[in-house]
């Protein structure tokens, strides 16, 4: 990811609404969910979510399809992933020294984190 890309992204999530959004997107998985029901769900009203959508949309955050009158949004987890790994790429390389003691970059975190894949809920 370049950096450039991850400006975008972090500026889009550098908001309450959006971040809200793309959190509950991720619990939402790979199907994602209606506008309508985001816009429900976090208690803002639809003309506003759809502009804060619309910030995900162009970082690349969300995807957006339509099914029939819907539109529906989804979590882009490739980018997401590509952020993720972005931001942390030096540091599991001083997980060996001892010197960074942050969970994601102890030993064996860098595989963990390319794959890293939605939760998905028992039924």
């Amino acid at each position: 990811m370049t950096s450039g890309k991850t400006i975008a992204a972090l500026a889009a999530l550098a908001h309450e609404h959006r971040l809200a959004a793309f959190r509950l997107l991720v619990e939402a998985g790979p199907n994602g969910m209606p506008a309508g029901l985001v816009a429900e769900r976090l208690g803002i009203p639809p003309s506003s979510l759809t502009f804060h959508l619309q910030q995900l949309l162009r970082a690349e955050l969300v995807t957006q399809r339509r099914l029939s009158r819907q539109l529906i949004y989804a979590t882009n987890f490739g980018t997401m992933n590509s952020l993720v790994a972005y931001l942390t790429e030096n540091c599991c390389g001083q997980a060996e020294s001892g010197a960074c003691a942050t969970p994601v970059c102890k030993p064996g975190a860098r595989a963990a984190r390319s794959r890293i894949t939605p939760k998905r809920k028992s039924a």
